[in-house]
C-alpha cells in the first residue's frame, strides 16, 4: 500500500502528539506553596505530584513551601502578593475557601483566590484510635447518646472540610459531640493515634495511611472504599452523604491567561499519568479533573453548596 505525503505527515503528526503533550513543562522552577503544615493530605499529595513532574520535566525542579496557619487562611490572604509569573502556585482547599470568608474573620474573600485546576476529593470517614473501646459506629452512636458532650473528636482546622462533617454527623444522628481543631491532619494525628481525643472527622487518605493505628467508623461514599471494604458507608447507615474535601491550585491573580492556562494544562497531565493514578488510589485520594474551561460552573456549584452548609456551622451570624 502506498502513502501520498499529506498522509505520511498526517501518521508523523499522530505519533508526534504523545511527545509534544509531554514536553509541556514550566521553564523554571516551581514554588509550591502550601497552606497546611507538613503531613497531612495537601502536603502528601504535593509531594505526589513533585515527584511525578521531576520525572516528566528533569530540568526543573518543584519547590514545596510551607506558610501554614489559620486552618490555610494565612497563605490565602497573602497569595495575591506572589509574583504573577505562571512559577508560583498555592496549594487550595474547597469548602475552606467559602466557609472562611463566610465567617469574616480572615483577609481575604472568595472571588479573591483564582484556582486553575481541581485535582482530587478525598471522602470524609469517622474514625477512632486502634486501642478504642468503641469497635464499630453503633458503639460509637450508643457512647456518645449515653453521655452528649463528653466525645472529642479531632479535625483539620476550624470551618473546614471536617469541622462541617463533624456538625453534619451530630445533626444527622441527633448526638452532641466536641470538635478539636488541629493545624492540620499532620498536627491532629499524634492526637489521634495517642487517644489525646477519642477519633477523628478526617479523610480517607488518613485512615488508610495510617491503618494499623486507627480504626474507621464510617466513610461519606457511594460505594465502600475498596481499600476498607469491611467500614460502612453513611447512606448505609441511612444518611445521604457524600462528600469531603476538594484540592487544587490557584495562582496570584495577575497572572497571565497564558500561564493560567498552562499550569492547568501541566497539572491534567500531572493527574492523567499511570503513577499518580496509582499513588492517589493507594492513599485514598479520588481523582478529579476540573480545568479551566469548568472552572467557573464549578466554582458556582460549589459556592452555592457550601454557602448552604455554612448555615449549619451558624458561620455568619456573629
Amino acid at each position: 500500500m502506498k502513502l501520498d505525503i499529506k498522509q505520511w505527515i498526517g501518521i508523523a503528526c499522530l505519533v508526534a502528539a504523545p511527545a509534544v503533550m509531554a514536553q509541556a513543562c514550566p521553564d523554571k522552577n516551581l514554588q509550591y506553596w502550601q497552606a497546611f503544615p507538613p503531613g497531612g493530605e495537601s502536603d502528601l499529595s504535593a509531594r505526589h505530584q513533585q515527584m511525578v513532574l521531576k520525572k516528566k520535566c528533569a530540568a526543573i525542579e518543584t519547590i514545596i513551601q510551607y506558610k501554614a496557619g489559620a486552618g490555610g487562611a494565612l497563605m490565602w490572604s497573602q497569595m495575591n502578593s506572589l509574583p504573577g509569573d505562571g512559577f508560583n502556585i498555592v496549594g487550595i482547599n474547597l469548602p475552606h475557601i467559602v466557609f472562611q470568608p463566610i465567617e469574616g474573620l480572615v483577609q481575604y474573600k472568595t472571588q479573591d483566590i483564582t484556582p486553575v485546576f481541581w485535582f482530587h476529593y478525598t471522602p470524609d470517614i469517622l474514625v477512632v484510635p486502634e486501642q478504642s473501646p468503641i469497635k464499630n459506629f453503633a458503639d460509637f452512636i450508643k457512647a456518645a447518646k449515653a453521655d452528649p458532650g463528653k466525645l472529642s473528636l479531632g479535625g483539620s482546622g476550624q470551618n473546614s472540610a471536617n469541622h462541617a462533617a463533624h456538625e453534619r454527623m451530630n445533626a444527622a444522628f441527633g448526638i452532641k459531640t466536641i470538635y478539636v481543631p488541629f493545624k492540620g491532619t499532620g498536627d491532629m494525628a499524634t492526637s489521634v493515634m495517642g487517644a489525646q481525643v477519642d477519633g477523628a472527622m478526617t479523610y480517607t487518605a488518613f485512615a488508610i495511611n495510617n491503618k494499623t493505628r486507627i480504626r474507621p467508623l464510617a466513610v461519606a461514599m457511594e460505594k465502600r472504599h475498596p481499600l476498607m471494604p469491611e467500614v460502612p458507608t453513611f447512606k448505609e447507615l441511612g444518611v445521604d452523604w457524600v462528600d469531603g474535601a476538594y484540592r487544587g491550585i490557584g495562582v496570584p491573580k495577575n497572572t497571565s491567561p497564558e500561564a493560567r492556562k498552562k499550569i492547568s494544562d501541566i497539572w491534567a497531565a500531572l493527574n492523567n499519568d499511570p503513577e499518580m493514578k496509582e499513588l492517589a488510589a493507594k492513599s485514598g485520594f479520588e481523582l478529579v479533573n476540573v480545568g479551566l474551561d469548568q472552572m467557573d460552573a464549578f466554582m458556582k456549584d460549589k459556592t452555592r453548596l457550601y454557602t448552604e452548609g455554612a448555615q449549619r456551622l451558624g458561620l455568619g451570624k456573629k
